[in-house]
């Protein structure tokens, strides 16, 4: 039996999976701001009380992080809960719980998710985006995911928002000290800026979505604007990862329009202009980063 934990900002969620990917159990709590001890005595607190909801024990445990473990100081790195830099979580949470843990980013799990049993099943690469109040990326070659050299494999949201027309440049200012990234352009937030500047108004990335279902015209746009930026930062991955399926998640990716006119696009950037990747919605939606957690732990392993 596997648990999977979801570390997220405001809440930690636990779910136990039998072998067939079946869910056991699944718990929810706040998460402790600001407070690192206090944040791995709730983990392990959760890891117990969904081991005695499912009925198990010493089940194996693989937590999703907001953010990565350094190779370099196997510390804890590049996350915005700012109380977790620097420590070692994953050795923490191993010595909490009694038992070794595994610990990978959040979008890596979402992509092995997905790669899993959801809508990338049975596909030997899958690049798994989010789109949400951030823009991550994981990749998962033959059913693993791959972190990379320096624990940055997929963060596609920090490289510069490709063929970039003259009206982007240089772009808004990211977080991470760089401009025009495409995350500022990708986000929810970035829909949000370019309905603005279009309408005059402000409005939500829902708010956005919804509009344009209803046909008004400054939302449409937006979004077209928005699928264009997307087919061309997708189709980078593709000319970099060539993967099988790209599997779209976080808020955006429920904007259904996304998947049948993307496709119609992006061909023109990627190199011969051929293309056949499928483009797909996740199967597991909020699920996704939890059960990709429990994941790590491959069947023969776990």
């Amino acid at each position: 039996m596997r648990i999977g934990v979801d570390l997220g900002g405001t809440k930690i969620e636990a779910m136990a999976l039998s072998r067939d990917g079946g869910a056991l159990a699944r718990h929810r709590i706040p998460a402790p701001r600001d407070d690192y001890h206090k944040t791995i005595e709730a983990i392990a607190g959760l890891v117990r009380e969904t081991e005695r909801m499912a009925g198990i024990t010493d089940a194996t445990v693989g937590v999703g992080i907001p953010g990565t473990m350094s190779p370099l100081t196997h510390l804890f790195k590049s996350g915005n809960s700012t109380w977790l830099i620097g420590h070692a979580i994953d050795k923490d949470l191993s010595e909490a719980v009694g038992r070794p843990v595994r610990v990978a980013n959040d979008a890596n799990c979402f992509a092995l998710s997905e790669a899993t049993d959801g809508a990338g099943q049975g596909a030997e690469t899958v690049f798994g985006v989010i789109l949400g109040t951030g823009v991550g990326g994981g990749l998962v070659v033959r059913g693993r995911p791959l972190n990379g050299h320096n624990a940055v494999a997929g963060e596609w949201g920090h490289n510069p928002l490709p063929w970039a027309e003259d009206s982007e440049r240089p772009g808004k200012k990211c977080y991470c000290g760089h401009f025009g990234c495409i995350e500022t352009f990708l986000s929810g937030g970035g829909l949000a800026d370019t309905f603005a500047a279009i309408a005059d108004r402000k409005a939500s990335a829902p708010e956005v979505q919804e509009a344009a279902e209803n046909g008004e015209e400054a939302a449409l746009k937006a979004v077209a604007i928005y699928e264009n930026r997307l087919a061309r930062a997708l189709a980078h991955i593709v000319n970099v990862f060539d993967p099988d399926v790209i599997v779209l998640g976080g808020g955006v990716s429920k904007m259904t329009a996304l998947y049948d006119s993307v496709p119609k696009l992006w061909s023109r950037w990627v190199f011969g202009r051929e293309i056949t990747t499928r483009l797909v919605q996740n199967k597991h939606g909020d699920s996704s980063g939890v059960r990709g957690a429990a994941w790590l732990w491959p069947d023969e392993e776990s």
